[in-house]
């Protein structure tokens, strides 16, 4: 099943993405369960929705403005260097343990909305990453059980500001400007991908190919990152644990590629789904 968070006519709703139309599942299930993370913390969640389907209005997906599939997640958590050749490629030694850290909800946009390069930068760099969105809170998981705390899957353009990532040691300074990372453009409930760790990624930069991998190539999977980071902080339904990037990204390259105004960046996994944004120039207020 396929769902997501969209705008009609100004209000927030939530739906089943079936061909070209969404059920508006929300019309029914609103009133208790206001957002669609608040739905995927039921444990029927499924069954719920094919209950509202019948019983909910047809949208066509042209008259919709497509969010997040989680527009407000309570957590971001986002893993670097997870794939060997992008270790290799920036020139990072090995780690016992995955490398953390977090985006803010307000640096993401949706399928279809502009990918914003920051006006302070020169350097906007794409990340095809699979996103991992949990159903069933959770501390402590084990990785044998990991997999059933998840609701489904999305891609992700973990887009990075290149010359302020490196402002420290940190990472957070290039990954959490606004409009920065593109997430959807559904969830593909878990169900349809019974291993995580067997599909295809890839990103494409207008039309040519400058990341392709394979999710067996992670070095820590799914579960071991769920486990891992549930050690550290409770997960919760709507949380996003986004998996890290293969090699191939722009600023790795001789002479370096980076984004641009008008460049089209598509992140393409099997089974999950084709994430295409376009990137403009952030403009800024005036004082």
């Amino acid at each position: 099943m396929r769902l997501c968070s969209y705008l009609h006519n100004g209000r927030a709703g939530y739906g089943v993405v079936a061909d070209d139309r969404v059920i508006a599942i929300s019309s029914v299930l609103g009133d208790s369960f206001p957002t669609l993370a608040s739905l995927l913390a039921t444990d029927d969640f499924l069954e719920r929705c094919t209950q509202a389907m019948g019983r909910s209005p047809e949208l066509p997906l042209a008259d919709i403005v497509l969010q997040a599939p989680i527009p407000n997640p309570g957590k971001i958590i986002c893993v670097g260097l997870n794939y060997h050749d992008h270790m290799v490629e920036t020139r990072h030694a090995p780690t016992q343990h995955p490398t953390l850290f977090a985006r803010f909800a307000d640096s993401q946009c949706a399928h279809g909305e502009p990918m914003l390069m920051p006006s302070v930068s020169t350097q906007f760099d794409f990340e095809a990453e699979l996103a991992v969105i949990i159903g069933r809170s959770g501390r402590n998981i084990l990785a044998d059980a990991a997999l059933d705390h998840v609701a489904g899957y999305s891609c992700y353009n973990d887009g990075s500001v290149r010359d302020w990532q490196v402002h420290t040691s940190q990472f957070l300074p290039g990954k959490n400007f606004p409009a920065t990372g593109a997430f959807g453009p559904f969830l593909v409930t878990s169900d349809e991908i019974p291993d995580p760790q067997d599909l295809a990624i890839s990103c494409r930069l207008n039309g040519e190919a400058v990341q392709m991998a394979r999710t067996s190539q992670m070095i820590h999977s799914v579960a071991e990152l769920i486990a891992y980071v549930s050690r550290i902080t409770p997960l919760s339904p709507g949380d996003v644990i986004v998996t890290g990037t293969p090699g191939g990204v722009g600023f790795a390259r001789v002479p370096p590629l980076f984004m641009k105004e008008g460049d089209l960046v598509e992140v393409d996994i099997e089974g999950v789904g084709l994430l295409r944004n376009h990137i403009a120039r952030e403009t800024m207020p005036s004082a």
